[in-house]
């Protein structure tokens, strides 16, 4: 991958191709920020760069013998270590037990995946993924060779924060001091959940998110329509595996809109024998629906809070959605979203969000998220 494939993120662009030109690249470095805004397809242009052995001034060539391989993720001193599970047939894995599903994967979506995607790929959608013991003796292993070819090895731990806490003592030494020409990139979506001692051995590049006209621009020569961007922009907060999700929802708009009227009601109503039925009808979907109904719920919130505040001018909505949020005099939701609730219930839902993601009961964290509501749009 080359930088040009990256999308936006010319400051880090930047950044690390000054590394390369002051022969700077230091040893281990951590790439970290929100999920989906390019960390490892960065990852990937910064190997390539480093290893291309016909390298323009801002970009590798894409053509020597080092950056085809780099393409096809076959490289001989490019190395992978990401979250596994058990699985049938699979009591004891590591990374290079699902290396043909992980380069399918990143061919697939040009490297920007997340740990999701990651899991349903190699079927443990329902488990907490680690980096185990067996993979930090792999990194020591293979990190003791010398490269083959290239003028670095490049060894990238992707998503360091599943690193099991009895294996990282492990791999300090060998991340404080490595062999000669040997880069580590670790990648992030969520480093306070890196331990200290792996976090304290690295160099930080922060990742922003990813921006808007350049999220745009990408989507469209995609094939999206513009007004489906827009929307899954405004929903996606500069995250491009976000936005896809979101349009890959799009047809499912629908639903999501009678799902949002009915569970209000529910919520409302305290009928909790019918709230039971409908979280474990929802419960049922898959994580990203399940995130993708909770981003709808968080706009509605969002819209129903400018009809309050005066902002008609603002408001965004399609006539089946305006039907339930403004409605008529006698029948109207927004007004139940107001400056008591607007900041709890945006808390409730962004953390809601973030349990999903971690692979959080969706019965339990549902059904609690209801009373909550129903507590809320009463106060």
């Amino acid at each position: 991958m080359k930088f040009a494939d990256v999308i936006g993120l010319e400051t880090v662009k930047q950044r690390l191709r000054k590394t390369v030109r002051d022969s700077r690249v230091s040893h281990a470095q951590l790439f970290m920020g929100p999920e989906g805004t390019g960390k490892l397809p960065m990852a990937l242009a910064y190997a390539q760069f480093i290893n291309c052995t016909n390298r323009q001034e801002d970009d590798s060539c894409g053509e020597c013998p080092s950056c085809i391989k780099y393409e096809k993720l076959v490289h001989p001193d490019l190395h992978f270590i990401y979250p596994t599970a058990s699985k049938k047939g699979l009591e004891k894995p590591t990374s290079k037990d699902f290396v043909k599903q992980w380069r399918e994967l990143l061919e697939e979506h040009n490297g920007y995946i997340n740990l999701y995607g990651w899991y349903e790929k190699i079927g443990i959608e329902r488990k907490q993924g680690i980096i185990n013991s067996s993979d930090c003796n792999d990194i020591i292993k293979t990190l003791s060779y010398k490269s083959y070819e290239a003028n670095y090895k490049v060894m990238i731990i992707w998503m360091v924060e599943k690193l099991y806490h009895a294996a990282a003592p492990r791999i300090l030494k060998i991340l404080e001091e490595p062999p000669d020409k040997t880069l580590f990139i670790l990648i992030s979506d969520h480093p306070d959940q890196i331990i200290n001692t792996i976090l304290s051995r690295t160099q930080i590049v922060k990742f922003p998110y990813i921006g808007k006209d350049d999220l745009m621009e990408t989507l469209l020569k995609e094939g999206y329509e513009q007004n489906l961007i827009a929307n899954a922009l405004n929903i996606s907060k500069g995250s491009y595996v976000e936005a896809k999700n979101i349009l890959a929802q799009s047809g499912e708009e629908d639903i999501n809109t009678e799902w949002f009227t009915k569970w209000m009601r529910l919520c409302f109503s305290g009928k909790l024998s019918d709230t039971l039925d409908f979280v474990a009808e929802l419960s049922k979907h898959t994580r990203d629906n399940q995130k993708a109904f909770i981003n709808y719920t968080l706009r509605m919130v969002r819209e129903s809070m400018l009809m309050n505040s005066d902002s008609e001018n603002l408001v965004r909505l399609n006539k089946t959605e305006s039907d339930f949020i403004i409605g008529t005099k006698a029948k109207r939701f927004y007004p139940f979203i107001n400056a008591k609730n607007i900041v709890a219930i945006t808390k409730e839902l962004e953390s809601a969000i973030y349990h999903i993601e971690r692979n959080a009961n969706p019965n339990i964290l549902f059904f609690d998220l209801s009373l909550k509501f129903g507590q809320y749009l009463k106060s």
